[in-house]
Protein backbone atom coordinates (compact mmCIF):
# COMPACT_ATOMS: atom_id res chain seq x y z
CA UNK A 1 0.00 0.00 0.00
CA UNK A 2 2.89 2.13 0.61
CA UNK A 3 4.76 1.74 -2.27
CA UNK A 4 1.44 2.16 -4.72
CA UNK A 5 1.08 5.81 -2.44
CA UNK A 6 4.76 6.83 -3.33
CA UNK A 7 4.43 5.88 -6.77
CA UNK A 8 1.17 8.05 -7.21
CA UNK A 9 3.04 10.63 -6.03
CA UNK A 10 5.82 10.62 -7.87
CA UNK A 11 3.63 10.02 -10.50
CA UNK A 12 1.73 12.99 -10.02
CA UNK A 13 4.88 15.12 -9.25
CA UNK A 14 6.02 14.26 -12.91
CA UNK A 15 2.44 15.38 -14.25
CA UNK A 16 2.82 18.71 -12.47
CA UNK A 17 6.42 19.71 -12.94
CA UNK A 18 6.10 18.67 -16.90
CA UNK A 19 2.67 20.72 -17.17
CA UNK A 20 4.43 23.38 -15.22
CA UNK A 21 7.28 23.53 -17.72
CA UNK A 22 4.65 23.48 -21.18
CA UNK A 23 2.67 26.36 -19.41
CA UNK A 24 -0.25 24.43 -18.89
CA UNK A 25 0.08 26.24 -14.94
CA UNK A 26 -0.86 29.54 -14.80
CA UNK A 27 -3.17 31.63 -12.72
CA UNK A 28 -6.59 31.63 -13.77
CA UNK A 29 -9.77 33.54 -12.28
CA UNK A 30 -11.38 32.10 -9.57
CA UNK A 31 -14.95 32.10 -11.53
CA UNK A 32 -13.23 30.69 -14.10
CA UNK A 33 -11.22 28.14 -12.30
CA UNK A 34 -14.68 26.66 -10.76
CA UNK A 35 -16.78 26.07 -13.93
CA UNK A 36 -13.34 24.45 -15.26
CA UNK A 37 -13.30 22.40 -12.24
CA UNK A 38 -17.15 21.14 -12.60
CA UNK A 39 -17.08 20.20 -16.44
CA UNK A 40 -13.66 17.86 -15.40
CA UNK A 41 -15.77 16.46 -12.80
CA UNK A 42 -18.41 15.94 -15.10
CA UNK A 43 -16.87 15.03 -18.58
CA UNK A 44 -13.25 13.54 -17.18
CA UNK A 45 -10.57 13.92 -19.80
CA UNK A 46 -12.42 12.67 -23.00
CA UNK A 47 -12.26 15.09 -26.12
CA UNK A 48 -15.82 15.65 -25.23
CA UNK A 49 -14.71 16.91 -21.83
CA UNK A 50 -11.80 18.68 -22.96
CA UNK A 51 -13.61 20.87 -25.56
CA UNK A 52 -16.14 22.08 -22.85
CA UNK A 53 -13.29 22.93 -20.38
CA UNK A 54 -11.23 24.95 -23.25
CA UNK A 55 -14.16 26.67 -24.19
CA UNK A 56 -15.10 27.95 -20.29
CA UNK A 57 -11.17 28.87 -19.90
CA UNK A 58 -10.51 30.73 -23.22
CA UNK A 59 -13.65 31.08 -25.31
CA UNK A 60 -12.41 33.64 -27.38
CA UNK A 61 -8.99 31.35 -27.86
CA UNK A 62 -8.94 29.80 -31.60
CA UNK A 63 -9.45 26.63 -31.71
CA UNK A 64 -8.93 25.45 -35.01
CA UNK A 65 -8.14 26.65 -38.80
CA UNK A 66 -9.08 25.06 -41.87
CA UNK A 67 -9.51 26.31 -45.57
CA UNK A 68 -13.25 27.55 -44.70
CA UNK A 69 -11.36 30.19 -42.36
CA UNK A 70 -10.46 30.14 -38.28
CA UNK A 71 -13.14 28.71 -34.84
CA UNK A 72 -13.11 29.59 -31.69
CA UNK A 73 -12.92 27.65 -28.96
CA UNK A 74 -16.78 28.58 -28.07
CA UNK A 75 -17.75 28.69 -31.55
CA UNK A 76 -16.70 25.27 -31.86
CA UNK A 77 -18.51 24.21 -28.42
CA UNK A 78 -21.78 25.69 -29.22
CA UNK A 79 -22.06 23.72 -32.61
CA UNK A 80 -20.30 20.20 -31.24
CA UNK A 81 -23.36 20.68 -29.08
CA UNK A 82 -26.41 21.41 -31.35
CA UNK A 83 -24.41 18.77 -33.83
CA UNK A 84 -24.68 16.01 -30.97
CA UNK A 85 -28.67 16.89 -30.25
CA UNK A 86 -28.78 16.13 -34.25
CA UNK A 87 -27.43 12.93 -33.88
CA UNK A 88 -29.62 11.96 -30.97
CA UNK A 89 -32.45 12.95 -32.51
CA UNK A 90 -31.30 11.13 -35.76
CA UNK A 91 -31.62 7.84 -33.67
CA UNK A 92 -28.26 7.22 -32.38
CA UNK A 93 -27.37 6.21 -29.12
CA UNK A 94 -24.68 5.76 -26.52
CA UNK A 95 -22.73 2.37 -27.85
CA UNK A 96 -23.82 2.92 -31.43
CA UNK A 97 -20.89 3.46 -34.45
CA UNK A 98 -20.14 5.96 -36.56
CA UNK A 99 -17.98 5.63 -39.81
CA UNK A 100 -16.16 8.54 -40.55
CA UNK A 101 -14.31 9.18 -44.13
CA UNK A 102 -13.41 12.55 -44.21
CA UNK A 103 -10.13 14.56 -44.65
CA UNK A 104 -8.39 17.17 -42.37
CA UNK A 105 -11.12 20.28 -41.71
CA UNK A 106 -13.49 21.43 -38.80
CA UNK A 107 -16.17 18.76 -39.75
CA UNK A 108 -14.19 15.83 -38.67
CA UNK A 109 -12.64 18.23 -35.69
CA UNK A 110 -17.19 18.81 -34.99
CA UNK A 111 -18.29 15.27 -36.03
CA UNK A 112 -15.50 13.62 -33.27
CA UNK A 113 -16.41 15.76 -30.23
CA UNK A 114 -20.49 15.46 -31.00
CA UNK A 115 -19.93 12.18 -31.13
CA UNK A 116 -18.03 11.46 -27.95
CA UNK A 117 -20.94 13.73 -25.77
CA UNK A 118 -23.59 11.33 -26.78
CA UNK A 119 -21.06 8.74 -26.59
CA UNK A 120 -20.76 7.10 -29.63
CA UNK A 121 -18.23 4.78 -31.05
CA UNK A 122 -16.09 6.44 -34.04
CA UNK A 123 -14.46 4.14 -36.22
CA UNK A 124 -11.64 6.55 -38.69
CA UNK A 125 -11.75 5.14 -42.29
CA UNK A 126 -8.68 5.92 -44.39
CA UNK A 127 -9.06 7.83 -47.64
CA UNK A 128 -7.50 5.89 -49.52
CA UNK A 129 -9.99 2.96 -49.21
CA UNK A 130 -11.40 1.85 -52.59
CA UNK A 131 -15.09 1.11 -52.05
CA UNK A 132 -15.08 -2.96 -51.70
CA UNK A 133 -12.59 -1.91 -48.85
CA UNK A 134 -15.02 0.67 -47.38
CA UNK A 135 -17.29 -2.59 -47.37
CA UNK A 136 -15.47 -4.49 -45.95
CA UNK A 137 -14.58 -2.62 -42.72
CA UNK A 138 -18.60 -1.28 -42.39
CA UNK A 139 -19.86 -4.83 -42.66
CA UNK A 140 -17.45 -5.70 -39.27
CA UNK A 141 -17.80 -3.33 -37.78
CA UNK A 142 -21.28 -2.39 -38.08
CA UNK A 143 -21.69 1.36 -37.71
CA UNK A 144 -25.46 2.69 -38.09
CA UNK A 145 -24.41 6.16 -39.65
CA UNK A 146 -21.65 7.01 -42.33
CA UNK A 147 -20.19 10.54 -42.32
CA UNK A 148 -18.57 11.40 -45.55
CA UNK A 149 -16.85 13.81 -47.50
CA UNK A 150 -19.08 14.56 -50.69
CA UNK A 151 -16.12 13.63 -52.90
CA UNK A 152 -16.07 10.36 -51.59
CA UNK A 153 -20.23 9.80 -52.61
CA UNK A 154 -19.21 6.93 -54.80
CA UNK A 155 -16.82 5.25 -52.70
CA UNK A 156 -19.00 5.02 -49.73
CA UNK A 157 -22.23 4.61 -51.95
CA UNK A 158 -23.26 0.73 -51.20
CA UNK A 159 -21.54 0.74 -47.50
CA UNK A 160 -24.13 3.12 -46.99
CA UNK A 161 -27.30 1.65 -47.75
CA UNK A 162 -29.08 0.75 -45.43
CA UNK A 163 -27.54 3.48 -43.02
CA UNK A 164 -27.81 6.46 -42.05
CA UNK A 165 -25.68 8.57 -44.40
CA UNK A 166 -24.15 12.61 -43.47
CA UNK A 167 -22.18 14.72 -45.71
CA UNK A 168 -19.22 16.71 -43.75
CA UNK A 169 -17.16 18.80 -46.30
CA UNK A 170 -19.95 19.46 -48.91
CA UNK A 171 -17.61 20.57 -51.76
CA UNK A 172 -18.31 22.05 -54.79
CA UNK A 173 -20.96 19.65 -56.16
CA UNK A 174 -24.51 18.36 -55.27
CA UNK A 175 -24.66 16.46 -52.38
CA UNK A 176 -27.12 13.64 -53.81
CA UNK A 177 -30.36 14.85 -51.14
CA UNK A 178 -28.09 13.13 -48.42
CA UNK A 179 -27.98 15.75 -45.23
CA UNK A 180 -25.01 17.87 -44.17
CA UNK A 181 -23.75 17.72 -40.48
CA UNK A 182 -24.71 21.69 -41.13
CA UNK A 183 -28.29 20.76 -41.95
CA UNK A 184 -28.30 18.19 -39.21
CA UNK A 185 -27.68 20.62 -36.46
CA UNK A 186 -29.21 23.18 -38.01
CA UNK A 187 -32.06 24.44 -35.26
CA UNK A 188 -31.13 22.59 -32.31
CA UNK A 189 -30.28 23.84 -29.11
CA UNK A 190 -26.35 24.88 -28.42
CA UNK A 191 -26.81 24.51 -24.80
CA UNK A 192 -24.03 22.40 -22.94
CA UNK A 193 -25.52 18.22 -22.91
CA UNK A 194 -25.26 15.91 -19.92
CA UNK A 195 -23.02 13.50 -20.04
CA UNK A 196 -23.51 9.64 -21.57
CA UNK A 197 -22.64 6.70 -19.72
CA UNK A 198 -19.01 6.44 -20.41
CA UNK A 199 -17.54 8.12 -23.34
CA UNK A 200 -17.20 6.85 -26.91
CA UNK A 201 -14.56 4.65 -27.78
CA UNK A 202 -12.12 5.54 -31.18
CA UNK A 203 -11.12 3.09 -33.28
CA UNK A 204 -8.23 3.72 -35.44
CA UNK A 205 -7.83 1.26 -38.51
CA UNK A 206 -4.15 -0.33 -38.73
CA UNK A 207 -2.03 0.47 -41.96
CA UNK A 208 -2.82 -2.46 -43.64
CA UNK A 209 0.34 -2.11 -45.60
CA UNK A 210 0.31 -6.64 -45.94
CA UNK A 211 -3.93 -7.72 -45.96
CA UNK A 212 -6.89 -5.70 -44.53
CA UNK A 213 -6.71 -3.00 -42.01
CA UNK A 214 -8.00 -4.23 -38.93
CA UNK A 215 -10.03 -1.93 -36.30
CA UNK A 216 -7.95 -0.98 -33.10
CA UNK A 217 -9.95 0.23 -30.54
CA UNK A 218 -8.79 1.69 -27.26
CA UNK A 219 -10.58 3.62 -24.45
CA UNK A 220 -10.00 7.35 -24.04
CA UNK A 221 -7.47 8.04 -21.33
CA UNK A 222 -8.26 8.26 -17.63
CA UNK A 223 -5.06 9.80 -16.57
CA UNK A 224 -2.52 12.65 -17.73
CA UNK A 225 0.25 10.39 -17.24
CA UNK A 226 0.43 9.57 -20.82
CA UNK A 227 -0.14 13.08 -21.99
CA UNK A 228 2.46 14.13 -19.23
CA UNK A 229 5.13 11.59 -20.73
CA UNK A 230 4.67 12.83 -24.36
CA UNK A 231 5.24 16.10 -23.32
CA UNK A 232 8.16 15.37 -21.24
CA UNK A 233 9.97 14.13 -24.71
CA UNK A 234 8.36 16.59 -27.27
CA UNK A 235 8.33 20.11 -25.57
CA UNK A 236 5.39 21.14 -27.35
CA UNK A 237 3.97 24.34 -25.37
CA UNK A 238 0.70 26.03 -24.23
CA UNK A 239 -1.04 28.14 -26.54
CA UNK A 240 0.69 28.08 -29.87
CA UNK A 241 0.05 26.76 -32.71
CA UNK A 242 0.37 23.31 -34.47
CA UNK A 243 -0.22 22.18 -37.50
CA UNK A 244 -1.40 18.80 -38.28
CA UNK A 245 -0.32 17.47 -41.83
CA UNK A 246 -1.08 14.01 -41.29
CA UNK A 247 -4.56 12.85 -41.61
CA UNK A 248 -6.46 12.62 -38.37
CA UNK A 249 -8.06 9.38 -38.74
CA UNK A 250 -4.38 8.45 -38.20
CA UNK A 251 -2.93 7.61 -35.06
CA UNK A 252 -0.43 10.34 -34.81
CA UNK A 253 -2.62 12.97 -36.64
CA UNK A 254 -5.14 12.03 -33.42
CA UNK A 255 -2.65 12.37 -30.49
CA UNK A 256 -1.25 15.63 -31.90
CA UNK A 257 -5.18 16.44 -31.88
CA UNK A 258 -5.25 15.19 -28.46
CA UNK A 259 -2.66 16.76 -26.99
CA UNK A 260 -3.19 20.57 -28.97
CA UNK A 261 -6.89 20.37 -26.93
CA UNK A 262 -5.03 19.75 -23.68
CA UNK A 263 -2.36 22.48 -24.39
CA UNK A 264 -5.42 24.99 -25.42
CA UNK A 265 -3.19 25.32 -28.91
CA UNK A 266 -4.69 26.35 -32.06
CA UNK A 267 -4.88 23.38 -34.35
CA UNK A 268 -4.47 24.01 -38.47
CA UNK A 269 -5.95 21.88 -40.43
CA UNK A 270 -5.82 20.96 -44.79
CA UNK A 271 -7.78 19.01 -46.34
CA UNK A 272 -4.74 17.52 -48.70
CA UNK A 273 -0.96 17.73 -47.85
CA UNK A 274 1.01 19.37 -50.71
CA UNK A 275 4.80 19.88 -49.41
CA UNK A 276 5.44 23.95 -50.50
CA UNK A 277 1.65 24.49 -49.20
CA UNK A 278 2.26 22.90 -46.61
CA UNK A 279 5.43 25.14 -45.48
CA UNK A 280 3.71 28.31 -46.57
CA UNK A 281 0.69 27.29 -44.43
CA UNK A 282 2.96 27.02 -41.53
CA UNK A 283 4.65 30.58 -42.31
CA UNK A 284 1.31 32.45 -42.44
CA UNK A 285 0.22 31.28 -39.39
CA UNK A 286 3.45 31.38 -37.49
CA UNK A 287 3.04 27.68 -36.70
CA UNK A 288 5.28 26.28 -33.65
CA UNK A 289 5.07 22.81 -34.44
CA UNK A 290 4.60 21.09 -37.80
CA UNK A 291 3.27 17.38 -37.59
CA UNK A 292 4.61 15.36 -40.07
CA UNK A 293 4.89 11.56 -41.17
CA UNK A 294 8.61 10.67 -42.77
CA UNK A 295 7.87 10.94 -46.76
CA UNK A 296 5.74 14.24 -45.96
CA UNK A 297 9.72 15.18 -44.28
CA UNK A 298 11.19 13.88 -46.91
CA UNK A 299 9.29 15.75 -49.90
CA UNK A 300 9.64 19.17 -48.04
CA UNK A 301 13.44 19.09 -47.54
CA UNK A 302 13.62 17.42 -51.16
CA UNK A 303 12.03 21.22 -52.04
CA UNK A 304 14.60 23.47 -54.02
CA UNK A 305 16.01 26.27 -51.69
CA UNK A 306 14.61 29.02 -54.37
CA UNK A 307 11.02 27.77 -53.71
CA UNK A 308 10.92 28.50 -49.66
CA UNK A 309 12.10 32.06 -50.48
CA UNK A 310 10.42 34.79 -48.31
CA UNK A 311 8.83 31.50 -46.82
CA UNK A 312 9.50 32.52 -42.91
CA UNK A 313 10.03 29.69 -40.56
CA UNK A 314 11.49 31.35 -37.60
CA UNK A 315 8.53 30.56 -35.15
CA UNK A 316 8.88 26.47 -36.03
CA UNK A 317 10.59 25.22 -33.26
CA UNK A 318 9.23 21.41 -33.16
CA UNK A 319 8.63 19.35 -36.06
CA UNK A 320 7.03 15.80 -34.90
CA UNK A 321 7.52 12.47 -36.88
CA UNK A 322 5.92 9.72 -36.85
CA UNK A 323 4.29 6.77 -38.64
CA UNK A 324 6.86 5.35 -40.68
CA UNK A 325 10.24 4.62 -40.52
CA UNK A 326 12.71 7.95 -40.56
CA UNK A 327 15.85 7.21 -42.76
CA UNK A 328 19.42 8.77 -40.80
CA UNK A 329 19.95 10.01 -43.98
CA UNK A 330 16.23 12.33 -44.09
CA UNK A 331 16.77 13.18 -40.24
CA UNK A 332 20.13 14.52 -40.86
CA UNK A 333 19.28 16.39 -44.04
CA UNK A 334 15.95 17.78 -42.70
CA UNK A 335 17.46 19.14 -39.41
CA UNK A 336 20.63 21.02 -41.78
CA UNK A 337 17.53 22.79 -44.02
CA UNK A 338 14.69 23.47 -41.22
CA UNK A 339 17.38 23.70 -37.58
CA UNK A 340 17.68 21.00 -35.03
CA UNK A 341 14.10 20.94 -34.62
CA UNK A 342 12.99 17.41 -35.20
CA UNK A 343 11.61 14.49 -33.08
CA UNK A 344 10.92 11.41 -34.10
CA UNK A 345 8.11 8.96 -32.28
CA UNK A 346 8.46 5.07 -32.78
CA UNK A 347 5.44 3.62 -31.53
CA UNK A 348 2.30 1.63 -33.26
CA UNK A 349 -1.29 1.74 -33.39
CA UNK A 350 -1.30 -1.32 -31.09
CA UNK A 351 1.04 0.45 -28.39
CA UNK A 352 0.24 3.93 -29.05
CA UNK A 353 4.37 5.35 -28.82
CA UNK A 354 7.33 3.35 -27.10
CA UNK A 355 10.79 5.66 -27.62
CA UNK A 356 11.53 9.34 -29.02
CA UNK A 357 14.71 10.65 -30.47
CA UNK A 358 15.27 14.25 -30.25
CA UNK A 359 17.72 16.25 -32.41
CA UNK A 360 20.62 15.05 -29.91
CA UNK A 361 19.88 11.61 -30.40
CA UNK A 362 19.38 11.95 -34.15
CA UNK A 363 22.56 13.86 -34.29
CA UNK A 364 24.95 11.08 -32.05
CA UNK A 365 23.13 8.84 -34.09
CA UNK A 366 20.99 9.40 -37.29
CA UNK A 367 18.57 6.55 -38.14
CA UNK A 368 17.72 5.69 -34.33
CA UNK A 369 14.36 5.52 -32.96
CA UNK A 370 15.53 7.14 -29.81
CA UNK A 371 14.81 6.03 -25.71
CA UNK A 372 11.85 5.13 -24.10
CA UNK A 373 9.22 7.61 -23.05
CA UNK A 374 8.80 8.19 -18.94
CA UNK A 375 6.80 5.32 -17.71
CA UNK A 376 7.58 3.36 -20.44
CA UNK A 377 8.93 -0.33 -20.61
CA UNK A 378 11.12 -1.29 -24.00
CA UNK A 379 12.49 -5.01 -24.30
CA UNK A 380 13.72 -7.36 -26.76
CA UNK A 381 12.64 -10.94 -27.01
CA UNK A 382 13.93 -13.82 -29.37
CA UNK A 383 12.32 -16.28 -31.40
CA UNK A 384 12.27 -18.71 -27.91
CA UNK A 385 10.54 -15.82 -25.95
CA UNK A 386 14.02 -15.45 -23.57
CA UNK A 387 15.23 -12.06 -23.28
CA UNK A 388 17.99 -10.28 -25.37
CA UNK A 389 20.39 -8.14 -23.33
CA UNK A 390 23.32 -8.10 -25.29
CA UNK A 391 24.47 -4.99 -26.72
CA UNK A 392 23.42 -4.96 -30.97
CA UNK A 393 21.73 -8.06 -30.75
CA UNK A 394 18.07 -8.32 -32.48
CA UNK A 395 15.35 -8.86 -30.66
CA UNK A 396 11.48 -8.79 -31.17
CA UNK A 397 10.02 -5.35 -29.94
CA UNK A 398 7.75 -5.27 -27.09
CA UNK A 399 6.33 -2.31 -25.39
CA UNK A 400 4.19 -1.81 -21.87
CA UNK A 401 2.90 1.97 -20.94
CA UNK A 402 -0.29 1.34 -19.85
CA UNK A 403 -1.72 2.63 -23.14
CA UNK A 404 -1.80 -0.84 -25.57
CA UNK A 405 -5.49 -1.25 -26.92
CA UNK A 406 -7.98 -3.13 -25.90
CA UNK A 407 -8.26 -5.72 -28.99
CA UNK A 408 -8.86 -5.29 -32.83
CA UNK A 409 -12.60 -5.28 -32.94
CA UNK A 410 -12.01 -8.99 -34.39
CA UNK A 411 -11.54 -10.36 -31.55
CA UNK A 412 -7.97 -10.71 -32.02
CA UNK A 413 -5.07 -9.14 -30.22
CA UNK A 414 -1.41 -8.71 -30.45
CA UNK A 415 1.51 -11.01 -28.88
CA UNK A 416 2.17 -10.22 -25.11
CA UNK A 417 5.46 -11.38 -22.79
CA UNK A 418 5.51 -10.47 -18.86
CA UNK A 419 2.71 -8.02 -19.89
CA UNK A 420 4.50 -6.28 -22.64
CA UNK A 421 2.79 -5.87 -26.03
CA UNK A 422 4.51 -6.78 -29.35
CA UNK A 423 4.68 -4.34 -31.85
CA UNK A 424 5.45 -6.70 -34.52
CA UNK A 425 9.08 -4.96 -35.47
CA UNK A 426 12.90 -6.25 -35.01
CA UNK A 427 15.46 -3.98 -33.50
CA UNK A 428 18.77 -3.68 -31.23
CA UNK A 429 19.73 -1.44 -28.51
CA UNK A 430 23.20 0.61 -29.23
CA UNK A 431 25.74 1.13 -26.57
CA UNK A 432 23.71 4.37 -25.05
CA UNK A 433 20.00 2.77 -24.39
CA UNK A 434 19.00 4.07 -28.13
CA UNK A 435 16.45 1.88 -30.12
CA UNK A 436 17.34 1.02 -33.84
CA UNK A 437 14.33 -0.62 -35.73
CA UNK A 438 15.74 -3.59 -37.83
CA UNK A 439 12.86 -3.90 -39.92
CA UNK A 440 8.96 -5.77 -39.06
CA UNK A 441 9.69 -9.25 -38.04
CA UNK A 442 7.63 -10.27 -41.18
CA UNK A 443 9.68 -8.60 -43.56
CA UNK A 444 12.61 -10.87 -42.82
CA UNK A 445 14.45 -12.67 -45.21
CA UNK A 446 16.16 -15.73 -45.14
CA UNK A 447 18.60 -15.91 -48.19
CA UNK A 448 21.23 -18.73 -48.01
CA UNK A 449 19.87 -19.51 -44.42
CA UNK A 450 21.17 -16.15 -42.95
CA UNK A 451 18.52 -13.76 -42.20
CA UNK A 452 18.36 -10.74 -43.78
CA UNK A 453 16.01 -7.20 -42.29
CA UNK A 454 15.47 -4.97 -45.35
CA UNK A 455 15.96 -1.86 -43.39
CA UNK A 456 19.45 -1.85 -43.18
CA UNK A 457 19.94 -1.99 -46.78
CA UNK A 458 17.49 0.60 -47.61
CA UNK A 459 18.94 2.72 -45.46
CA UNK A 460 22.47 1.69 -46.69
CA UNK A 461 21.00 2.56 -50.85
CA UNK A 462 19.12 5.55 -49.74
CA UNK A 463 22.14 7.62 -47.99
CA UNK A 464 23.69 7.37 -51.76
CA UNK A 465 23.75 11.20 -52.83
CA UNK A 466 21.79 10.10 -55.82
CA UNK A 467 18.97 8.23 -54.27
CA UNK A 468 15.85 9.62 -52.94
CA UNK A 469 14.52 6.01 -51.16
CA UNK A 470 14.45 2.56 -51.79
CA UNK A 471 12.68 -0.60 -50.32
CA UNK A 472 14.12 -3.86 -50.21
CA UNK A 473 12.10 -7.61 -50.72
CA UNK A 474 12.83 -10.98 -50.73
CA UNK A 475 11.43 -12.58 -53.74
CA UNK A 476 11.59 -17.02 -53.95
CA UNK A 477 15.35 -18.18 -55.44
CA UNK A 478 15.43 -21.94 -55.84
CA UNK A 479 18.94 -22.19 -54.90
CA UNK A 480 18.70 -19.45 -52.04
CA UNK A 481 15.69 -19.93 -50.83
CA UNK A 482 15.25 -16.20 -50.85
CA UNK A 483 17.11 -13.44 -52.89
CA UNK A 484 17.24 -9.41 -52.30
CA UNK A 485 15.80 -7.02 -54.92
CA UNK A 486 16.23 -3.65 -54.61
CA UNK A 487 13.68 -1.17 -55.65
CA UNK A 488 14.89 2.27 -55.72
CA UNK A 489 14.03 6.24 -56.54
CA UNK A 490 16.42 8.14 -57.70
CA UNK A 491 16.74 12.13 -57.18
CA UNK A 492 16.53 14.32 -60.30
CA UNK A 493 20.20 14.55 -61.40
CA UNK A 494 22.54 11.97 -62.20
CA UNK A 495 21.46 8.86 -59.93
CA UNK A 496 23.73 5.96 -59.59
CA UNK A 497 23.56 2.21 -61.89
CA UNK A 498 23.04 -1.06 -60.46
CA UNK A 499 26.62 -2.18 -59.92
CA UNK A 500 27.68 0.97 -58.00
CA UNK A 501 24.56 0.40 -55.68
CA UNK A 502 25.39 -3.21 -55.45
CA UNK A 503 28.84 -2.42 -54.68
CA UNK A 504 27.93 -0.02 -51.72
CA UNK A 505 26.50 -2.58 -50.25
CA UNK A 506 29.12 -5.03 -50.42
CA UNK A 507 31.95 -2.71 -48.99
CA UNK A 508 29.58 -1.96 -45.94
CA UNK A 509 27.10 -5.49 -44.97
CA UNK A 510 28.03 -8.81 -45.38
CA UNK A 511 27.51 -10.06 -48.66
CA UNK A 512 24.29 -12.05 -48.54
CA UNK A 513 22.85 -8.76 -48.26
CA UNK A 514 23.82 -7.07 -51.32
CA UNK A 515 20.41 -7.24 -53.45
CA UNK A 516 20.85 -9.41 -56.69
CA UNK A 517 18.52 -6.94 -58.82
CA UNK A 518 18.20 -3.60 -58.43
CA UNK A 519 15.11 -1.70 -60.04
CA UNK A 520 14.78 1.71 -60.80
CA UNK A 521 10.98 3.19 -60.47
CA UNK A 522 9.50 6.77 -60.29
CA UNK A 523 7.89 6.21 -57.05
CA UNK A 524 7.58 3.95 -54.08
CA UNK A 525 3.90 2.64 -53.54
CA UNK A 526 2.50 4.28 -49.82
CA UNK A 527 -0.79 4.66 -48.31
CA UNK A 528 -2.26 7.38 -46.62
CA UNK A 529 0.38 7.94 -43.72
CA UNK A 530 3.02 7.09 -45.71
CA UNK A 531 4.13 3.38 -45.32
CA UNK A 532 5.58 1.64 -48.05
CA UNK A 533 2.92 -1.13 -49.04
CA UNK A 534 5.33 -3.92 -50.01
CA UNK A 535 2.81 -6.22 -51.41
CA UNK A 536 2.15 -3.82 -54.48
CA UNK A 537 5.86 -4.35 -55.42
CA UNK A 538 6.43 -6.64 -57.99
CA UNK A 539 8.27 -10.32 -57.04
CA UNK A 540 7.76 -11.69 -60.08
Amino acid sequence: MLALMIERLSETGFVVRTFARAGLIKPVSPVRLVKTASILRRWGTSIAGGYATAAARQPDGIALIDEAGSMTYAELDRRANALARGLRDAGIRHGDGIAVLARNHRYFVEITIAADRIGADLIFLNTMFASPQVNDVCEREEPIAVVYDSEFSEVVRAASKGRQAFVAWPGEGDCDGVPTLDQLRSGKSTEPLEPPPSPGRIIILTSGTTGTPKGAQREQPSSLVPAASLLDSIPLKAGEITQIAPPLFHSWGMAHFSIALMLGSTIVLQRGFDPLSSLKTAARHGATALVVVPVMLQRMADLPADALAGVDLSRLQIIAASGSALPGELAVRAMDRFGDSLYNLYGSTEVAWATVAGPVHLRAAPGTAGVPLHGTTVKLFDDQDRPVVAQGEHGRIFVGNGLEFDGYTGGETKEQITGLMATGDVGHFDASGRLFIDGRDDEMIVSGGENVFPREVEDLIADHPGVTEAAVIGVSDQEWGQRLRAFVVCGPVGGPDEGELQELVRDQLARYKVPREVLFIDELPRNATGKVVRRELSTD
